[in-house]
């Protein structure tokens, strides 16, 4: 019996088409260009369906709305497939995917996210290969996570990050391997993939959390972290130096009370694309450990807001509860024991 694919649509460069104002998602025209791709003709290729969300976006204008109107499709179909490919704006695509491996509970299934560099309506598109492979993976039942593939790399959906903006290799999961090797053959490296769920399917539909992104840079003035946490957000992603390091520390360290005193959660990841954030480790980062810092470890940046999101929607009003879990894992978005 065939397997098969349900493809959700939800705009991004793959499915769009040259207008006067330049390339915009088209619905009507994307499942044309999608019969058209040889490799979708033959007998061997899963039988699909494509869903288009309500709304088609440039990823730019992502917001947790769609997330929940994502994983809304998965939840109403997920009886009836047997696995999922999200076609996606590159640029955000790594933060839904990890804000899905979070809000979609006991997951059993393949849901695998990919776009392209290029149109498909355009020579060399990157999207074929990227298409025609996830919708393999999405089959294949070997999967059963929220993973991203492009340009030949299957990567965990919450370990992921864009790397570039021109390359067809855009994406790199520097803190975790990859999950297969696809060449001519598909060859999973089932040490590394997500055992079965050990809990029954579920959506959590998330709340709005105000959540913020800070980048320290030389020069990183106290004022601007004060801004941030008078304007009342729930939580701070700070972007740190190296192994969690921050300037001129101690001109910071009152700034940082405040955070404390006011309930904001501060939780601090590296600028660096590689390696884990260790809090005390460098004097500079001692004022942090003071103010209750919580460490992001080896999580990407994109990982850290989604699973704000999801936790602050479980625990609305248990920051302790949020402080403890961001540094569990959860979902394999983090290289400590489960």
């Amino acid at each position: 019996m065939k397997k098969k694919v349900c493809i959700i649509y939800t705009g991004g460069t793959i499915g769009m088409m040259p207008t006067e104002d330049g390339y915009a998602p088209n619905p009507s025209a994307f499942p044309d260009m999608l019969e058209k791709i040889h490799d979708v003709s033959l007998p061997t290729f899963p039988e699909y369906e494509v869903v288009c969300l309500s709304r088609l976006l440039d990823s730019s204008d992502i917001r947790a709305e769609q997330w929940c109107e994502i994983g809304r499709v998965i939840r109403d179909r997920y009886d009836s497939y047997d696995g999922f490919v999200v076609l996606h704006g590159t640029d955000t695509m790594a933060y839904t995917a990890s804000a899905m491996s979070f809000i979609l509970e006991g997951l059993d299934k393949a849901v695998v996210f990919t776009g392209s560099q290029i149109p498909l309506c355009r020579m060399r598109s990157d999207g074929i290969d990227n298409l025609v492979t996830s919708v393999l993976v999405a089959a294949s039942g070997e999967v059963r996570e929220v993973c991203l593939y492009f340009g030949g790399q299957l990567m965990r959906g919450n370990r992921a990050t864009k790397v570039s903006a021109d390359d067809l290799e855009a994406f790199a999961s520097p803190n975790y391997p990859r999950l297969a090797e696809i060449g001519t053959s598909i060859v999973y490296r089932r040490k590394f993939l997500r055992p079965r769920a050990a809990e029954p399917f579920s959506l959590v539909e998330l709340s709005r959390v105000p959540i913020a992104v800070l980048k320290v840079f030389p020069g990183f003035s106290p004022d601007l972290l004060l801004s941030v946490v008078r304007s009342g957000v729930r939580a701070i992603v700070l972007e740190a130096f190296g192994a969690g390091n921050i300037p001129t520390g101690e001109l910071l360290a009152p700034a940082l009370e405040v955070a404390r005193e006011s309930g904001t959660l501060i939780v601090v990841t590296s600028q660096c694309g590689k390696g884990m954030v260790s809090i005390g480790t460098y004097a500079a980062s001692s004022a942090l450990g003071r103010a209750g810092a919580v460490s992001g470890l080896d999580m990407t940046t994109e990982a850290a807001v989604a699973k704000l999101y999801y936790l602050f929607t479980k625990y609305p009003s248990d920051t302790d509860t949020v402080r403890r879990l961001m540094e569990c894992n959860l979902r394999g978005e983090v290289s400590v024991d489960e």
